[in-house]
């Protein structure tokens, strides 16, 4: 079996006495797409950005490729960050630079690539989630939420990334256009050759862009398995949760009147 692209052990991490992740175990292998599920405020996006770095968890292992990620230095950090590709729950495209511009803000600033080839590499990774070149010289504001979702994926994968991260990715959009994004998550995914964590409450986005699904609840992945597995998990939380049913282990705080 290959060693893990991403191999987390025993990863905790507290905001004050609020215990957020309490001893995360996952490992991801190479060129395999897995999703973390989960409710709000299990700490999906906590998870995430331990992983990425921009959170520095108390305890634990994080390696990326075998290597322990934790206390790297700023010059070995930004080695390892050239390596990781993002797509943002909101899109978080920059509203003062063309569509272009934006996807090619990383290679452009990070990799010092001249505008013009700059240019030609967002005119293809625009291609690549079936935009066309002339929606390049738009603003983000000129576009749908389903397109801005769509410049915001050529911008994660602008850049030919190893390891691509994807938060929420089909928040806010209609089941039609999910579904597209869905599609050009797993094919730009494969074209790559990348390995992929994604985290979402979706359950119809799980099941088709992840090889493999976690369900995180209360700081600890309760439950790992194909995606093929989980609707006989066995798990009564997952149950629940797949079937988004009130009823359960879950107890939501909901105040009644």
């Amino acid at each position: 079996m290959a060693s893990p692209k991403i191999s987390l052990r025993g990863v905790t991490k507290a905001f004050g006495q609020k215990k957020v992740l309490q001893g995360i175990e996952l490992d991801v292998a190479p060129g395999e797409s897995m999703v973390v599920i989960g409710g709000s405020g299990t700490g999906k996006s906590v998870l995430l950005k331990c992983i990425l770095g921009l959170l520095r968890p108390e305890n634990g292992s994080i390696k990326i490729d075998g290597e322990e990620t934790r206390d790297l230095s700023d010059r070995n950090r930004a080695r390892v960050m050239r390596k990781f590709g993002m797509l943002f729950q909101g899109g978080a495209l920059f509203d003062s630079l063309r569509v272009w511009e934006n996807v090619a803000f990383g290679p452009i600033q990070s990799d010092g690539m001249a505008p013009a080839q700059a240019r030609e590499v967002a005119v293809a990774k625009l291609g690549a989630v079936g935009l066309g070149p002339e929606i390049g010289d738009l603003f983000p504001s000129e576009l749908s939420g389903g397109m801005q979702k769509r410049v915001a994926l050529a911008r994660a994968i602008a850049r030919e990334p190893e390891i691509i991260f994807f938060d929420e990715p089909t928040t806010g959009l209609d089941p039609i256009m999910a579904d597209v994004i869905n599609d050009l998550i797993v094919k730009c995914v494969s074209d790559l050759g990348a390995t992929a964590v994604s985290i979402t409450h979706d359950m119809a986005s799980a099941r088709k862009i992840g090889h493999r699904i976690g369900m995180l609840h209360e700081g600890k992945l309760i439950w790992q398995g194909p995606v093929a597995d989980i609707d006989r998990s066995g798990n009564a939380y997952v149950d629940q949760f797949i079937h988004g049913r009130a009823e359960g282990p879950i107890r939501m705080q909901v105040r009644k009147f």
